[in-house]
């Protein structure tokens, strides 16, 4: 078989088998570099999707709302002198202009997934003598519930939202001391729903939201709130949700209201996320420049111990091609055996840590995510830089001269 090989390859292989225990000893620092690459990077993918599903369990990646009215100067009663005070207009529930054509046009675009209008506003939720302030969130079920997974954290009743029907969280559930089945009024100003029946209470995971918001259908929320055939905002869902800054600033001109993203709406929360991967990737790369390092300490003395082997080779004809590719190979061999035994190393790390490391209830703490890019990744990064690595040793064996080799 080894009459097929390249000369190169001869040669890179009978040298790793002659230094045996460097070899084993090298592979093995590479394979526990990239075992801690794989485990840090995987579980860092899952800590961010858990993190961002339970921020974006209870909202839109975009929301598109009315533009805030405009602050104008105060005038003196009959000429043009302006006093230098600016009155801020009050800020009213308002509509969107020609929300209808909006919604056509958006879902037409090929980056959103899902568009759904709302009507939201304050209101009281009365219980016989208990009150509570609440967010009304006045939906269209089929759409909303493609952007908002709110038949998923349903932990009693059915989602079912005709006229006279109203979902509440756990929180205003306990507050009021109501469950499904049971009736509640909502007063909006001069408005009053009448009695609306509970037929599901929900948990977001977020104690804010189970307590304050309430979801009823689009057309009571619109009586309400005095909204007649009008949406205070559009909700959507886009493909990419890290792009949501992007997209929203690209919409704000295009539809002329105020496009708000995810990301600037949890601004704390995703500068915390940009910090945790920029620390981990800083960790990856010094994990990187210690295997780096590790190869090149061990090919450089391989060079020192085969001068003589090294100058035989060149008398007989080899060339410092040759020479050089010898080492260049040993490089990327090392790194690609050693990022298959620390990629299973890994990966067996995340699967014990997966089962053991659990929350109190015994649900898992952060799920476990294996895609087969990071493993390709990690073996192209250590072939890579064990390629790297041999390149100063690989020159100095290519310029060894034959004659000093030999009598050294």
């Amino acid at each position: 078989m080894n009459r097929w090989m390249p000369f190169e390859w001869i040669a890179a292989l009978r040298f790793l088998r002659e230094g045996r225990m460097q070899t084993l000893f090298i592979i093995a620092g590479v394979s526990v570099g990239i075992a801690v690459i794989v485990f840090m990077s995987a579980l860092l993918t899952g800590l961010q999707a858990n993190l961002t599903k339970r921020v974006l369990s209870s909202q839109s990646h975009i929301t598109l709302q009315p533009r805030d009215e405009i602050a104008r100067p105060l005038r003196l009663g009959g000429d043009d002198l302006e006093l230098p005070i600016m009155q801020m207009p009050l800020q009213r529930v308002r509509s969107i202009d020609q929300w209808q054509g909006l919604v056509r046009v958006l879902q037409d675009d090929p980056g959103i997934v899902a568009v759904s209008p709302v009507a939201t506003g304050s209101a009281l939720a009365v219980r016989g003598d208990a009150t509570r302030a609440v967010s009304i969130v006045g939906i269209e079920p089929d759409s909303y519930f493609r952007i908002v997974r709110l038949p998923d954290n349903i932990v009693a009743g059915t989602v079912r939202l005709s006229s006279q029907d109203i979902v509440i969280g756990t929180e205003l559930a306990r507050y009021l001391g109501i469950g499904v089945g049971d009736r509640l009024t909502l007063t909006a100003g001069a408005r009053t729903s009448g009695a609306l029946t509970v037929t599901a209470i929900f948990d977001l995971g977020s104690r804010p939201v189970n307590e304050r918001y309430v979801y009823i259908p689009l057309r009571t929320a619109q009586s309400l709130l005095d909204l007649i055939g009008g949406v205070t905002s559009i909700e959507l869902t886009i493909a990419d949700v890290y792009a949501a800054e992007t997209v929203a600033r690209r919409l704000q001109p295009m539809t002329g209201a105020a496009a708000y993203s995810w990301i600037a709406t949890n601004a704390q929360f995703f500068s915390a996320v940009q910090a945790q991967s920029l620390s981990s990737g800083v960790i990856r790369l010094f994990v990187a420049l210690s295997v780096a390092l590790g190869i090149a300490s061990v090919l450089v003395v391989s060079v020192i111990q085969r001068s003589k082997d090294i100058g035989i080779l060149r008398a007989m004809g080899t060339s410092r091609g040759q020479t050089l590719r010898i080492f260049l190979i040993q490089g990327a061999l090392i790194g690609l055996v050693g990022s298959v035994v620390g990629s299973i190393l890994g990966a067996g790390g995340l699967l014990l840590f997966h089962d053991h490391v659990r929350q109190a209830d015994g649900s898992e703490l952060i799920p476990l995510v294996l895609e087969r890019s990071l493993f390709a990744a990690a073996a192209l990064l250590a072939t890579l830089t064990g390629v790297l690595a041999a390149m100063a040793p690989a020159l100095r064996a290519s310029r060894l001269d034959p004659v000093v080799a030999i009598r050294g």
